[in-house]
């Protein structure tokens, strides 16, 4: 296996350059099943030799656990890596189909401290509002955020699932250097109006399951059957029942555009993401996750993995045959205020 390194791109306008391809560590600790701890450290030293540099965590993954998880890792490269985490949303362990969402304040100063301290760091590199509390103004949250940036626990800013509105707004109170939302094949809803405006403003885009959670690698083709009871993945109506079985299908055309260059269907779905930069005129930066590092090496070698525009509108007109929702209540993600 080659050790070529990715290449690079900036977080905003005046954000840290990192590589091209992050790495989101919540399925180490939280959401996606049993782990293994070793194979996940091996995991991440492997990403940072690959050029990997951005590592994406939040408050939310096991209730502060994986951000402990990743602590050692972080102290050990603390110069080489950029840290991201976030706030906002808590899943209460006796009910994880339950989201709390908190933009207040008070709420904002009690999680950044509780994340430094879990992090073992001093400042957090690249902070995000994790989910939209409508019942908070954003400028009041931004504006909290902001005095975080002056009071140098944190060091640029980041939002998450928002609508270009909330973006815009946000962005006038203090720059945002990233947005992250879900963006893949399967899901392209921030295209119409939430990329425009971040190409504008000089954000980044940071897809997050840039691999469908997994199912455009073919990993799995029905949660219930395939999937273990504590997967988070079994309550996605995209990934259950008659939804599964008509998006397994659509992951032929990926295949056969995956044949053509020698590649998983997985480095096609992030090839087609990676691509955007150059589609959207915006830099593009996904983070797709992984304990394996087998698989952070055959992600990364999807970056330099370049589509033909013909491959490209094959590849395009999948999105609009995929069945059931990101998740049950849309209005949990910026599509449902948009």
């Amino acid at each position: 296996m080659t050790d070529i390194t990715i290449r690079t791109a900036r977080l905003g306008e005046d954000g840290p350059e990192v590589g091209v391809q992050g790495l989101g560590c919540m399925g180490m600790s939280f959401a996606y099943g049993p782990s293994d701890a070793d194979e996940s450290r091996a995991t991440l030293e492997r990403a940072l030799e690959l050029g990997v540099t951005l590592y994406d965590t939040a408050d939310a993954y096991g209730t502060g656990e994986n951000e402990r998880f990743l602590a050692p890792f972080f102290r050990a490269h603390r110069d080489e890596v950029v840290i991201a985490t976030k706030f906002g949303l808590s899943i209460p362990p006796e009910d994880p189909t339950r989201r709390v969402v908190r933009n207040d304040p008070p709420y904002i100063r009690q999680a950044v401290e509780a994340s430094l301290q879990r992090l073992d760091v001093e400042v957090i590199d690249l902070y995000y509002m994790h989910r939209r509390d409508v019942k908070v103004p954003i400028e009041e949250t931004v504006g909290v955020m902001s005095d975080l940036v002056r009071e140098g626990k944190v060091k640029h800013l980041g939002l998450s699932e928002v609508t270009a509105d909330e973006l815009r707004t946000a962005h006038a109170v203090h720059p945002v250097a990233a947005v992250q939302s879900e963006w893949s094949l399967f899901s392209r809803d921030i295209e119409a109006k939430v990329v425009p405006a971040a190409r504008e403003l000089g954000v980044t885009l940071v897809p997050y399951s840039p691999l469908g959670r997994g199912f455009l690698t073919g990993s799995f083709v029905n949660a219930d059957q395939d999937l273990t009871a504590d997967d988070f993945r079994r309550q996605q109506p995209r990934f259950t029942g008659d939804n599964a079985t008509a998006n397994a299908a659509l992951l032929e055309p990926i295949r056969e555009v995956a044949a053509a260059h020698g590649a998983t269907t997985g480095q096609i779905a992030l090839a087609w993401v990676q691509q955007q930069t150059s589609v959207h005129g915006l830099p593009v930066v996904p983070i797709p996750g992984t304990r394996r590092p087998a698989r952070v090496e055959e992600n990364t070698a999807a970056t330099r993995i370049t589509l033909s525009d013909g491959e490209l509108a094959v590849l395009d007109a999948v999105a609009g045959k995929v069945a059931g929702g990101r998740y049950a209540d849309m209005t949990f993600t910026s599509a449902g205020r948009e």
